[in-house]
């Protein structure tokens, strides 16, 4: 072996060391090895990745859903509200992202509270072409504090080990071609 063969052998060996105990300790993430598309800017990587809450959300047979339940894929938690423009603005690209991501757990959950019962999310939902997303309501009105929410729309995306990777404030392009790829390789799909 040459001795360029051998001090490029070396490099590759440290740099391999050194990624791997980067990624160890969680000081780099898959998500953030991946290209982020322009289109979702505003979805910014959390670092370091902290545990997700363990709320609990209600569906529209009454049934009630841990959010630790979806452990084991990648989640996308969107918060909306019904008197927030906003987001309603973009109910139907989260669910046309859910139609084209099948293998991301798109999530839509309605903050409205008590005043809005998952029924009465359900037909919002299907008034502005996004019932796909199914009703989803926080009727425990706990939601928003656990995240640590102060703006809506917000959407937090959290990985197969339950961590939020990202998060973002305000709405955003789910269904574009690029932010639909940037999924489909995150999921797997």
């Amino acid at each position: 072996m040459t001795r360029t063969a051998k001090i490029l052998t070396c490099l590759a060996v440290a740099a391999a060391i050194v990624l791997g105990f980067l990624y160890g300790k969680g000081l780099l993430s898959v998500h953030e090895a991946r290209v982020k598309p322009a289109s979702l800017a505003v979805l910014a990587a959390q670092n370091p990745a902290k545990a997700a809450p363990d709320v609990v959300f209600v569906d529209a047979a009454g049934g009630r859903h841990a959010l630790s339940a979806f452990k084991g894929r990648y989640v996308l938690l969107n918060m909306w509200a019904t008197w927030c423009a906003p987001c309603v603005a973009e109910l139907p690209a989260l669910a046309r992202l859910k139609a084209q991501v099948p293998g991301l757990a798109v999530l839509a959950v309605d903050l409205t509270g008590r005043r809005e019962t998952p029924a009465m999310a359900d037909a919002f939902l299907k008034q502005h072409q996004a019932s796909i997303l199914g009703a989803l309501v926080d009727t425990d009105v706990k939601m928003m504090a656990a995240f640590k929410d102060v703006a809506l729309p917000t959407t937090v995306l959290i990985d197969p080990n339950g961590k939020v990777v990202a998060r973002a404030e305000g709405p955003a392009m789910w269904d574009d071609p690029d932010a639909v790829a940037y999924f489909k390789e995150l999921a797997g799909s």
